[in-house]
């Protein structure tokens, strides 16, 4: 049982302590069961930073994997699959994105899901085992396992807890991320036979994976990952999933389970199959250039404005891909860091659609109007978040947004690796997706909070943001000035780890020019 003793463990399964008290709390005692969810998450979210911060176990210098648990876990015919986790810089801030986003979701709940709240949390702490797992395995058996488990309490979530349509958006969203997953599943099987383990740095580090299987391989691994960010045109679950979804479903798909496709990207498909990687770079810039226009011109056209939160996480996560694939350390750091912010800025937004939709039962911007001199407060907070969705310079997105650009121009350089793909047209369309944000999320702004008082805003009693609401808002607002003020200690925990990632693609590339 010492497995159970290794901090990363520890961080993983410690929401399983909150399932077994919540399953021995009666269904009507619903205040206990909130509180006990939250508490839960909330150590869970304490014991994350004491791993990696206070601990003295990690070494932010250090570019390799730490706080590693390997143990033999599955020895058939001589197939090895370990128990085997292990963080770095390329995944130490989504695992504490995850612990820090998962309490403030359920506290959203606190009046907003009122029946079978006992499943409800139950169903949440399972999904935070799920995601948390997923950026700490280093074997793709288990990497596999937790990937596919995610599935089914998001599936809960938005079938009972969902809109009119939700049985219709939960099916979609499960058949969508499962077709992907089989195909990688096959690819998975390939690199354990052939390679003779599922352990991903034994794996990189034989690195003998001939061109041609690398091709294929990468694309069975990017048919479950590009569906889950979604990258275009696999995206058309996501608006279904977001708009069916309950608040706090909506904060944790955009906050977390949509950046389990970028890191799978980045965790496997890069260090995994350099060649291809670098050989499909040049598509994949293009295909997320175009899933960042697409998605900021679908955003405008939108009424429903929780539609229009969940078409402009298509535009904002076609940054991530873009400097993804650039494959300099500008490109990939950003993206990193833009996983973060879209997290934190497109949570907020769906935290506040949920407050306000709470009172009105309406999404309709058209009958909104008016809003920032009833509720002030929640005016003020829905225009930080917005300016930071749009990437003003002094907020978070700005800062991610402008290192991929950096990155991508840099890639359309001489031996970079847009060079020969209209380089300097992926940057400058990226450019002015920025650009169709502001357009789309200050139309929404201007409609919603300005002018006369609309259809919904003249009835309502409305009523500002209480304590709670606040409570759940600030420490994000906190880290959106954090990081477009000082980004630094955000660089420095991944550089080392990105350093390392690239290594192989500066070979490659030297030796194509």
């Amino acid at each position: 049982m010492n497995f159970l003793l290794e901090p990363l463990s520890i961080v993983t399964f410690f929401p399983l302590l909150g399932v077994l008290v919540l399953l021995f709390l009666k269904p009507e005692q619903k205040n206990a069961l909130r509180w006990t969810a939250l508490l839960t998450s909330l150590v869970t979210f304490f014991i994350s930073l004491w791993a990696f911060f206070f601990s003295g176990l990690y070494n932010p210098a250090n570019g390799g994997l730490q706080l590693v648990a390997r143990y033999d876990w599955i020895n058939v015919a001589g197939w090895q699959i370990r128990y085997y986790l292990a963080a770095d810089g390329l995944s130490i801030l989504l695992i504490l994105l995850t612990t820090f986003i998962t309490p403030l979701a359920i506290l959203s709940t606190w009046t907003a899901v009122e029946e079978r709240v006992k499943d409800f949390m139950l169903f949440f702490l399972l999904l935070e085992v799920g995601m948390t797992g997923v950026f700490v395995a280093q074997d793709l058996f288990l990497f596999y396992i937790f990937w596919e488990f995610t599935l089914v309490p998001m599936y809960f979530l938005i079938g009972i807890w969902g809109g009119p349509r939700r049985l219709y958006a939960a099916v979609k969203f499960f058949l969508y991320t499962m077709a992907g997953s089989i195909l990688m599943l096959l690819a998975i099987l390939w690199l354990g036979i052939n390679g003779g383990t599922f352990s991903v740095p034994d794996l990189v580090a034989q690195g003998n994976i001939p061109a041609n299987a690398q091709t294929w391989l990468f694309l069975a691994f990017a048919a479950a990952f590009a569906i889950k960010v979604p990258m275009w045109p696999l995206h058309s679950w996501l608006p279904d999933a977001h708009v069916e979804a309950p608040t706090a479903g909506s904060v944790i798909l955009a906050g977390v389970l949509l950046k389990m496709g970028t890191y799978g990207f980045l965790r496997f498909n890069l260090p995994l199959f350099p060649q291809a990687a670098v050989q499909f770079a040049p598509l994949i810039g293009w295909l997320a250039v175009i899933g960042i226009l697409y998605g900021a011109a679908v955003s405008f056209a939108q009424k429903d404005v929780k539609k229009l939160v969940a078409y402009s996480s298509v535009s904002h996560l076609g940054f991530v891909m873009l400097g993804l694939f650039a494959l300099n350390a500008q490109g990939v750091a950003g993206a990193i860091l833009q996983m973060v912010n879209h997290g934190l800025s497109t949570g907020a937004l769906f935290l506040l659609v949920g407050m306000i939709y709470e009172q009105t039962h309406t999404r309709d911007i058209p009958v909104y109007g008016g809003l920032w001199k009833i509720t002030p407060i929640f005016g003020t907070v829905m225009l930080i978040v917005s300016l930071s969705s749009m990437g003003l310079p002094g907020l978070n997105g700005f800062v991610g947004e402008f290192t991929i650009l950096l990155g991508a121009f840099g890639a359309g350089m001489q031996g970079g690796v847009f060079a020969g793909a209209g380089g300097f047209w992926l940057a400058g369309l990226a450019a002015v997706g920025v650009i169709l944000a502001a357009i789309y999320i200050l139309y929404m702004f201007q409609k919603m909070f300005l002018g006369p008082a609309g259809e919904v805003t003249h009835h309502h009693e409305l009523k500002d943001l209480n304590w709670r609401e606040i409570v759940t808002l600030l420490p994000i607002l906190v880290f959106i000035f954090w990081i477009g003020l000082y980004p630094k200690p955000f660089f420095d925990l991944m550089m080392p780890a990105i350093e390392n990632l690239l290594v192989p693609f500066q070979t490659i590339l030297m030796a194509a020019h």
